[in-house]
């Protein structure tokens, strides 16, 4: 029997949930249909752009993600914390983002608003659209809309894309939500789509191995009025005094965990990595003391792009920058 997503979803005990989203019948959401002979590659990116601008907007992170044939992964953190500081204009510029504000909000914004009884009216949708940024449920409903509209008008047709629910399991503890992202990100090399981690495209191991951009100036499905945002950071032991949020782990370790998971043969899996395949760090010839200063990367020392000291170089100069935050880093493990 279907619960309601209000018994599934309890912030007092956790934060960290895991949500899956399938398409109906034989609606393909990307890569090749055997079945129709069209391909929907492309819809990875549609997916992978609407996720990136609703985790700027909503006060939730990213924490894992998978993109398959006919469904798709989410690892998602709700940061009420950083919810609870937004200003009420800032609540109502991130709503219309999204969906266009009523008449009297976009008056109250401009300063046009003088009735009490008004007023009190537009703050108390500002109050409901704070509660409905931090909520799961409308993250999800966002994002499947986005999606189930543009496959529709692709495909000249009309009706549901996506089952009627997603799924959504609570991650209780630190064992839970390591063990969910690692399982996450093991879904290619699981359906045997990928060999090793580095080729598991369109997924977040793939993107933090990578190292690519946490977001582009003037890119498609980005907001110049919010903080950049990008896959929530790993601060394990080198950032843990910090304030800010982060999964308490090392990505180095996270990478780690991952292979020797993705090692381990199944009997219910195609996949697995090949045992006869060098480590992760040989394979992308990196030292442990690189892939620490870059573990470090993903919380806020490189702004724009993750990478290399080289790849930063190039980034800056196809992007018409003089200079890419995080670059002397990477020279400095570089040299180490």
């Amino acid at each position: 029997m279907t619960q309601a997503r209000s018994t599934q979803v309890s912030l007092q005990d956790t934060a960290y949930y895991h949500c899956i989203s399938r398409c109906v019948r034989r609606a393909f959401l990307c890569g090749e249909d055997k079945y129709s002979g069209q391909n929907f590659e492309h819809r990875r990116v549609w997916l992978v752009e609407r996720m990136r601008l609703l985790s700027q907007v909503f006060a939730i992170d990213v924490c894992a993600y998978a993109i398959m044939s006919n469904h798709y992964h989410l690892v998602l953190h709700v940061n009420t914390a950083d919810a609870e500081f937004w200003t009420d204009e800032e609540v109502a510029q991130r709503w219309a983002t999204l969906y266009k504000a009523p008449l009297l909000v976009s008056r109250w914004l401009g300063g046009e608003l003088t009735s009490k009884a008004e007023i009190n009216k537009t703050l108390e949708l500002i109050d409901e659209w704070r509660e409905r940024l931090q909520d799961i449920s409308w993250f999800m409903r966002n994002l499947n809309e986005h999606v189930a509209r543009e496959a529709n008008k692709e495909e000249g047709c009309t009706g549901r894309f996506w089952e009627g629910r997603f799924k959504s399991q609570a991650l209780l503890d630190e064992k839970a939500l390591l063990s969910c992202m690692a399982y996450v990100d093991l879904n290619p090399v699981r359906a045997d789509m990928a060999q090793s981690l580095e080729e598991s495209e369109f997924t977040s191991i793939y993107e933090r191995i990578h190292s690519v951009a946490c977001q582009q100036d003037k890119g498609q499905g980005e907001v110049a009025s919010l903080p950049a945002k990008g896959l929530a950071g790993f601060v394990g032991n080198e950032r843990k005094a910090q304030p800010c949020f982060g999964i308490e782990f090392s990505l180095l370790d996270y990478l780690a965990l991952v292979e020797e998971l993705g090692r381990v043969m199944r009997p219910n899996k195609r996949g697995y990595i090949h045992s006869s395949k060098n480590t992760l760090l040989e394979r992308l010839e990196m030292n442990a003391e690189e892939w620490l200063r870059l573990s470090e990367s993903f919380g806020g020392k490189f702004r724009c792009a993750v990478g290399s000291a080289q790849e930063l170089e190039s980034y800056a100069l196809h992007t018409n920058r003089s200079w890419v935050s995080g670059k002397s880093l990477m020279e400095v493990a570089c040299h180490s």
